[in-house]
């Protein structure tokens, strides 16, 4: 089992915090792993197992546990038998009605630490927000990165770069959900792929955005992945479907689109003008939380460069940064990327183009002195560029603790 220590390390630090944490992410990223990696830290320093109450909810043996009631009942009979702090470990904690009111009842009625898992974003929202009044911290799960793919199949993460490059191909193509992890035939992890996008499609979007049109459903889904690296508005999408005879409306592309962010397979990127240091409410990028997904659904791997571009957003999102893409005069810089008072500039590129200096031209427009970069897959790019940093994208990938 790897341990998914970026995520692990923020939870051990959360320990014994009023805040109830808070993990969410895309379905089968690994939170219920993480979870249960927690669980065992907590054994590791002496906390008696009785007083860690883990639950899944998408085991048979909960399915009772449904509502809040219930499983306050269950609770009133597991504490009865054991004295002091206990650590409530509740696993898919929204497929329990009204889990809200329970979580902020046991905040209050006991000495406890409260950590939920859930894939929606809707996790957070309304009545969650109201009940618990900011007491809560949230961690967004990401598939695997590349540098914990590379941590658990090669023996040393400074291995020859031949090694590298084609474990990066590999996972360009099959991205990093963790369940593939140990699987080496090129079908099985097709058909894992499968399973995971149908089980995010039909129970994070479709049953809870109540959505019957499955199959325009899929065809956004598909449009949005085959468009990645374009900035495109709600109303491009309608008036594309409208040319190909699918009669949709803006609401119900708006709501579609609204529900496959907040069930983690789309990221938005709002632009944002740099000279005017504002945010723009214009056309966005939309990026898919795992390559391995848009290479399935779309059946083939082209586009390297909007892919790697795709897979340069993911990991600034894993980093902590809030990412948008950059306009200064009407010309585009991929990302600006922004963490507490700290400001990155990003190019990405899959070769820098000879005897043309697009990649770097926009970023010379900048004048301020934050961080510059040019990320590419090509080796022989990599140096400087009127004092802008090439680097190449698998030492870029690499260089983050884990």
């Amino acid at each position: 089992m790897l341990k998914r220590e970026r995520y692990l390390n923020w939870l051990i630090k959360a320990k014994d915090t009023d805040f109830v944490k808070v993990i969410t992410g895309v379905r089968r990223s690994g939170k219920s792993v993480i979870l249960r990696q927690y669980h065992l830290f907590l054994e590791e320093v002496n906390v008696n197992k009785d007083n860690i109450l883990y639950y899944n909810f998408e085991e048979p043996k909960n399915y009772h546990l449904n509502n809040y009631l219930s499983l306050y009942e269950d609770i009133k009979v597991r504490l009865s038998m054991i004295e002091g702090k206990v650590y409530f470990l509740f696993d898919e904690i929204q497929e329990v009605e009204d889990w809200q009111k329970l979580v902020n009842g046991l905040r209050v009625e006991f000495d406890c630490d409260i950590t939920i898992t859930g894939s929606n974003a809707n996790l957070l929202s309304g009545e969650l927000a109201t009940y618990l009044a900011g007491r809560y911290i949230k961690m967004n799960v990401y598939p695997l990165s590349f540098k914990e793919v590379v941590t658990y199949k090669l023996d040393n993460t400074k291995e020859s770069n031949d090694k590298l490059d084609k474990l990066f191909d590999e996972y360009l193509e099959y991205g990093g959900f963790p369940s593939l992890l140990t699987i080496n035939d090129h079908h099985l992890k097709n058909d894992i792929l499968s399973g995971n996008y149908n089980s995010i499609l039909i129970r994070d979007v479709a049953t809870r955005g109540q959505i019957r049109d499955i199959r325009t459903l899929n065809k956004l889904v598909e449009y949005l992945m085959d468009v990645i690296g374009s900035a495109v508005s709600i109303n491009s999408i309608v008036n594309t479907f409208k040319s190909e005879r699918l009669s949709v409306s803006n609401p119900t592309i708006n709501n579609y689109v609204d529900l496959l962010m907040q069930s983690y397979i789309f990221y938005e990127a709002n632009q944002y003008d740099i000279r005017g240091k504002k945010r723009l409410k214009t056309n966005s990028k939309y990026y898919v939380v795992d390559t391995g997904l848009r290479n399935n659904i779309l059946k083939r791997v082209n586009n390297l460069g909007s892919q790697l571009e795709n897979i340069i957003y993911i990991e600034l999102k894993r980093r902590g940064y809030d990412v948008y893409v950059g306009d200064i005069n009407g010309s585009e810089v991929d990302f600006v990327a922004f963490k507490q008072d700290q400001i990155e500039y990003i190019q990405v590129t899959y070769h820098m183009p000879k005897d043309d200096d697009r990649e770097q031209r926009n970023l010379k427009h900048i004048k301020d002195n934050y961080k510059k970069t040019i990320i590419t897959l090509n080796r022989m790019d990599v140096g400087s560029i009127e004092g802008i940093e090439v680097v190449h994208a698998i030492d870029w990938l690499m260089n983050t603790p884990l």
